[in-house]
């Protein structure tokens, strides 16, 4: 998820395990706990492209994690501060930790929550960013932090904020489960043979939601609002895999299309093959729209290694998303 919720929810977890002895502090080293597993993004700037989307949500998003580190801030943190209670202070940090990657489970990228073995935990029900999630915690979150620490309203808005914001995510197993019925039997009716499917909702929401389609030699990509009153068109993508080439053989190649799930087309401009990543759908939900949330150029050194860059976004792509959304969430 994004930053903001994750210090929104560090910052409950906090106040939930420590908040009645220390105050708003449990609050703040919550909220700084529940940043520190994204830390790994550093490791863009000392690998490669493909390394780092392998790093994204790994060690530092695993249970091994928080059981390691939890008791190690601990014992920093009760060096300075006049609250002395390790096994407290590992309590904060370790809910604070392992509550991260839980909530981040939830997207589509997912996390390995178990490495090091290589499972990625994706559940796809909420998109990175939910305002239905963030906003309402956020609201118990600033009510929690104008009590006294020692005021039983505190401690229940703080619950209230997490209780609310779980059962969203209870709610968005549910609504994922109905789309998903939606889609396949919108598949059977137009007699689209398909091999998997997954789901997802769009940015920002929970109302329309996102199927990915595969099939022989194509993937196909709908949307379905549940105010939708027409049937469901689906865009085609060729999968084009066969422009790898021998580079399918590379095992860089080979990486990153473990890393994609094996969801990815590939095409080709200017003599130029680019990655694309269909787990994240694209930048417009207009039909067969061309560009992709995550796509990456792939260039061969003079050694003939495959250098994935990725293709920037622009600001106006997310403008026209966003509405480009509104609208279609009203229905088709």
């Amino acid at each position: 998820m994004d930053s903001l919720t994750q210090i929104v929810l560090g910052a409950a977890v906090g106040e939930a395990v420590l908040g009645r002895k220390i105050g708003n502090k449990a609050m703040l080293y919550g909220a700084i706990a529940g940043t520190i597993p994204d830390l790994d993004v550093l490791s863009a700037f000392f690998t490669d492209k493909v390394t780092a989307l392998e790093m994204h949500r790994g060690f530092t998003h695993s249970i091994f994690f928080s059981v390691l580190f939890a008791p190690i801030l601990a014992f920093i943190v009760t060096r300075f501060e006049k609250y002395k209670k390790l096994k407290d202070w590992s309590w904060l940090f370790f809910w604070a930790f392992i509550t991260h990657p839980i909530l981040d489970a939830q997207t589509t990228w997912g996390t390995q929550l178990f490495w090091p073995l290589d499972i990625r935990l994706a559940f796809k029900n909420v998109f990175v960013v939910d305002p239905l999630y963030t906003v309402p915690f956020l609201v118990f979150l600033v009510l929690t932090m104008c009590q006294k620490k020692e005021s039983k309203k505190r401690r229940f808005y703080n619950n209230l904020g997490l209780i609310i914001s779980s059962s969203y995510l209870m709610l968005t197993l549910v609504l994922k489960g109905i789309s998903y019925q939606t889609f396949t039997k919108e598949l059977a009716a137009q007699n689209i043979k398909y091999t998997e499917i997954k789901t997802k909702p769009s940015p920002l929401n929970t109302i329309l939601w996102t199927a990915n389609v595969a099939t022989e030699n194509a993937y196909l990509i709908g949307h379905s609002s549940f105010l939708d009153k027409n049937p469901i068109t689906f865009s085609s993508y060729p999968k084009n895999h066969h422009l790898l080439g021998d580079l399918a053989k590379h095992p860089k190649v080979k990486r990153m299309i473990a890393i994609s799930k094996g969801w990815y087309t590939i095409n080709k401009k200017n003599n130029i093959l680019y990655f694309n990543d269909l787990r994240f759908g694209t930048l417009s939900l207009k039909p067969n729209a061309e560009s992709f949330v995550f796509k990456y150029k792939i260039e061969v050194d003079e050694n003939g290694t495959p250098i994935f860059t990725e293709e920037p976004k622009e600001k106006r792509d997310a403008k026209k998303l966003l509405s480009e959304l509104w609208i279609r969430i009203k229905g088709n």
